[in-house]
This record gives structure tokens, C-alpha cells and sequence, in this order.
């Protein structure tokens, strides 16, 4: 993009990248957050060394433990090996940790303990580790208002949000739109060896004006689709109709089960077939949902 809010971004990325400060990045899904903190790796002096990107709302409390740091041999029921954990497998380099906003308060006391004192235990061993890491965090999550629910520790807060990086979504800087489509139908086009290349201005227009809950992420599937199923080097209006249908109101009335169905498939793309994310949100669990 080349919108003033991302060329804000563009150069937050070079003047944070050099400290080693924690970071906290905010956005809707699909804005692009992972992308900005490997950027931000890319970009430093621990560039060379690990990067590890964990999604905190896709584990469990219990494993996530396990998977941060470590076991040892019969810590716990099906523990056959010591294992480390990413924070020392890290260690030197970048932790990525995504939807931080989703991990228990015994977790962020635990990861609270580890940044302060540079050291870690694994599951069942008393002997620390010293571990050196860069923090980056990730949430969609308006954690001010977490915290005043009480569902986030104030404390752990301000430790993961020394500099705060927002990302805007993509219907506020829709001018961005065209660079992304002809980026995304070159790398599909390359990808699928279908030459698609060109766009007509009015659906070009179409993916300007639509609204993007899914944002960069969406748009991006959006347009892979549409490739992938163009019979011509041009995409029209009519490659990107399962957008425009979105919007247009049933002219017949619908059943209770197509209204849940479609309320369903709604939340699964938004959240981009994240299955526990989407559980969350329509307040079932994943075995329902599925």
C-alpha cells in the first residue's frame, strides 16, 4: 500500500526495529500483523537468529505451557521425552505471540515472571534457563477494555506494551485496493499458470466499495478464488458475484436453519475458518461447530 497510514506504519517498522523494546500490535483479522512483526524481525539486529509465531487462540492452557516451556521427561501423563520449548528454542531471536488477548491469567503471570527475569522452568524441572528474546504480541482484541472486565492483568499489559503499532483495516484505506489486486493476480496468475493479468474498472470498483470484514486476508482469498476459476486474462464483475451476493437482501423468505447456516458461514470467513476463534464468537464449542 502506499496510503498514508501504511507509509506511517513503513516507518514506525524501521524506528522500533533496532530496540529491542516489546511490542504490541493491534489491528482487526486479516490486517496484516504477522507480516509487520516479521518485518520488524527482518529488520533488526536479531534478524539472523529464530523467529517463532505462536497463535494463543488456537491452544489450550495446558499445552500451550507445554509448548512455551518445555518438559521434562514423566512431568505429566504422556510426557515419554524432555522436550524444549519455544522460548528457549528462540532464545536470541523473535517471539511472535498472535492473539495474545486469548491466553489465561496463569499464563500471563508465567510470561510476565519470564520477561522480567530473563529466565524460564520447564514443566517438571527446577533448574532455571536463561533465555534472551525479543516480544512481539499480537491482538484484534481492545485489551483497555479487557482489563477493565478484568479478564487481562493491567500489569502484563504495560509489559507487552512498551510501543503499540495499529494496524488500519482495509476499508480505511481503500485507495490501497487496486496495488493489492494486481499484486495478489500476479502471485495467483504465477501460482496457477492461468496468465490472468487484467481487471475491468467496474470490478475493480466493486472490490473498492466492498466493505472487507475479513480485510487484507479476504480480499486475498477473494482474488485467488476468482483467478483460479477465470476462463479469460481478465476478471470481471462476475468473478467476484459470491461478493456481491453477500449484499444483496433474499427476495423469498428463509427457513431458521438458513438464517443460522448463513449466519455461521458468515462468521467463519470473517474469522477466516479459524475454528476455535469462531466458536468463541457464536458461543459454542468447536465440537458443535464443527
Amino acid at each position: 500500500g502506499q496510503s498514508p497510514a501504511m507509509e506511517k506504519i513503513y516507518d514506525l517498522i524501521l524506528e522500533v526495529a533496532q530496540s529491542d523494546a516489546s511490542i504490541l500490535i493491534t489491528g482487526e483479522t486479516g490486517t496484516g500483523k504477522e507480516l509487520v512483526a516479521k518485518a520488524i524481525h527482518a529488520k533488526s539486529l536479531r534478524a539472523q537468529l529464530p523467529f517463532v509465531a505462536i497463535n494463543c487462540g488456537a491452544l489450550p492452557d495446558a499445552l500451550m505451557e507445554s509448548e512455551l516451556f518445555g518438559h521434562r521427561k514423566g512431568a505429566f501423563t504422556g510426557a515419554e521425552h524432555s522436550r524444549r520449548g519455544f522460548l528457549e528454542v528462540v532464545s536470541g531471536g523473535t517471539l511472535f505471540l498472535d492473539e495474545i488477548g486469548d491466553i489465561s491469567a496463569k499464563m500471563q503471570v508465567d510470561l510476565l515472571r519470564v520477561l522480567d527475569d530473563k529466565t524460564m522452568f520447564s514443566v517438571g524441572s527446577k533448574t532455571p534457563v536463561a533465555v534472551d528474546f525479543r516480544l512481539i504480541s499480537a491482538t484484534r482484541k481492545d485489551l483497555e477494555k479487557c482489563i477493565e472486565a478484568g479478564e487481562f492483568r493491567e500489569d502484563f499489559f504495560y509489559r507487552i506494551n512498551v510501543i503499540r503499532v495499529h494496524l488500519p483495516s482495509l476499508r480505511e484505506r481503500r485507495g490501497d485496493i487496486p496495488l493489492l489486486v494486481d499484486h495478489f493476480m500476479e502471485k495467483y496468475s504465477h501460482e496457477t499458470t492461468k496468465h490472468v493479468d487484467r481487471i475491468q474498472s467496474d470490478a475493480l470498483s466493486l472490490l473498492t466499495s466492498y466493505d472487507w470484514p475479513g480485510n487484507v486476508r479476504e480480499l486475498k482469498n477473494a482474488v485467488e478464488r476468482a483467478v483460479v476459476l477465470s476462463k479469460s486474462r481478465t476478471l470481471g464483475v462476475e468473478d467476484f458475484s459470491f461478493l456481491r451476493s453477500a449484499h444483496v437482501a433474499p427476495s423469498t423468505p428463509r427457513t431458521l436453519k438458513a438464517v443460522q447456516e448463513a449466519h455461521i458461514l458468515k462468521v467463519l470467513e470473517e474469522q477466516n475458518w479459524q475454528i476455535t476463534q469462531s466458536a468463541e464468537i457464536l458461543g459454542i464449542n468447536r465440537v458443535s461447530l464443527h
